[in-house]
Order: C-alpha cells, then sequence, then structure tokens
C-alpha cells in the first residue's frame, strides 16, 4: 500500500511539472522554444498575432514555448533549455553583455537553432549603440539603409525549392504587406539564398530597390541550422497560409525535428 502511494504521489509530481503545451491532447514534449520579442513599438501587433499562432502550434505539436522581452535573461545556463530561439522582430543591438556571449556560444557551436524576423537585419548604429560586428557577419555583412515606410505588397519567388522550409510552398506567393528593408549590398555571397522579393512587383510601386534582394537565407558557416525571413512585420501575416507554412516549416526545420 506503500509503495503504491509512493509511486501514484510521483505521477502526480511528473504530470504538475509538464509543460502545458505537452500535456493537451496527450501530445508528449518534442523541444522547448525560446521567443525574444520586443515588448512595444510599431513591431508589437505582429508580435501578438505570432504569440497567439505560436501557442496554438505548441499546443498540437508539443512544444513548449517560453516569451521573453528583454534579454536580461540570457547567458549560457538559461540557453541550455531551449533546441530553438526564435527572434521576433527584435533587433541586434542592446543586449546584455552576457546575452551577447552566450548567444554566440549558442550559435557557433551548436546547441540550437535560431529563426530571425524583419528586425533581425536592423544592422548599423541605433539608439546610440554600435553595430554588433559578430552578428552582421552572422547575417552575411549587410548594414540596413532604408525601408518602404508606407508599405507595399511583394511577390517573394523561391530560389530554393528543394530546401526543407519550402516543403508545400508554391513557386511564388504574395506578402500583402511589408516595409521591404533594403541593405547597404546584397547577402548572396556570404549566405544561401532561399527566397527573393520581385521588386518590379511592388504595389504600389517604390523606388527603394536594390536589385538582387534576397528575403530568406540561411548561414552554412555557422553549426547550428539558422533561417533569416525578412516578413514579420504586419499581424496579418498569420492569415496567409504560405507565410504559416513557411514559419512552421522553419521552426521544425531549425530544431532537428
Amino acid at each position: 500500500m506503500r509503495l503504491y502511494f509512493l509511486c501514484s504521489l510521483l505521477l502526480i509530481t511528473i504530470i504538475n511539472c509538464m509543460p502545458a503545451a505537452a500535456q493537451q491532447g496527450g501530445v508528449g514534449l518534442r523541444f522547448k522554444v525560446l521567443a525574444l520579442a520586443e515588448p512595444g513599438g510599431h513591431h508589437i501587433a505582429y508580435s501578438k498575432a505570432a504569440r497567439v499562432w505560436l501557442d496554438k502550434l505548441a499546443a498540437d505539436s508539443g512544444l513548449a514555448v517560453d516569451y521573453i522581452q528583454n534579454t536580461d535573461k540570457i547567458d549560457d545556463n538559461f540557453l541550455q533549455a531551449y533546441q530553438l530561439f526564435i527572434q521576433l522582430d527584435y533587433p541586434p543591438y542592446a543586449w546584455k553583455d552576457k546575452a551577447v556571449q552566450a548567444f554566440e556560444k549558442y550559435i557557433s557551436t551548436g546547441r540550437g537553432g535560431w529563426i530571425g524576423f524583419h528586425h533581425a537585419t536592423l544592422l548599423g548604429e541605433f539608439d546610440g549603440y554600435p553595430m554588433w560586428q559578430w552578428f552582421w557577419q552572422f547575417m552575411g555583412g549587410i548594414r540596413f539603409t532604408n525601408y518602404i515606410a508606407d508599405f507595399a505588397a511583394g511577390k517573394v519567388v523561391v530560389e530554393d525549392a528543394k530546401h526543407p522550409v519550402m516543403k508545400g510552398l508554391p513557386a511564388s506567393f504574395v506578402i500583402e504587406k511589408d516595409e521591404w528593408y533594403t541593405y547597404d549590398k546584397s547577402p548572396r555571397p556570404n549566405v544561401h539564398v532561399i527566397a527573393s522579393v520581385d521588386e518590379s512587383s511592388y504595389t504600389p510601386p517604390s523606388d527603394k530597390k536594390m536589385g538582387d534582394h534576397p528575403v530568406i537565407w540561411t548561414n552554412e558557416h555557422y553549426p547550428a541550422r539558422n533561417i533569416y525571413i525578412f516578413m514579420g512585420h504586419s499581424p496579418e501575416l498569420f492569415n496567409n497560409a504560405d507565410y504559416t507554412r513557411l514559419f512552421r516549416n522553419a521552426i521544425f526545420w531549425a530544431a532537428g525535428q
């Protein structure tokens, strides 16, 4: 009787310690995700919509997603718990020193995967902070120069249809609203480009163009599976089936699933 009681108590303790996402629908925990997003600003609507979508994916697929709004907690020990780091519209500056060191190690040693969206390529000198040179190299050696402030629709053209993040996507798809950053040069010589935007498709037309304009790429010079996806400004993106398929594919690929 005593053994039965002890076993029951142990089982209850294990269940209570399981992440909520892993308890729903009997789905076992597959991996843990850390999502970093700004607490305010004009990208907050996207980040809020992303959280709703991620929480549903987590419940359906056995993931556990933790959210943070600054880099205060990030260090080596903190990152060890996560198989995937998602940088949701959080810029590559104003990080705490220990977070910078831990992130660089996380990527450089392949401890986990990374997905960066939109604001992750806001590379330059902003708000009094110098450019993070390591991150500049990680993103292909590019510097932010301009953007379409009044937004435009654009056609994304897939260049590597065989890459796992493009599974189930058409040869091209339309993003109805985004800012379309431009950089001082194309990252193509330093990264593997997966998709680019057709600048002639901008609606309304814009003179803010690069010529060769990658918008989805991975840097294969780093051990960690990594992918940058430029599109990530409007919450309406989560009504776009092609975008959510891309996001879902990226999560499982970057996490090595």
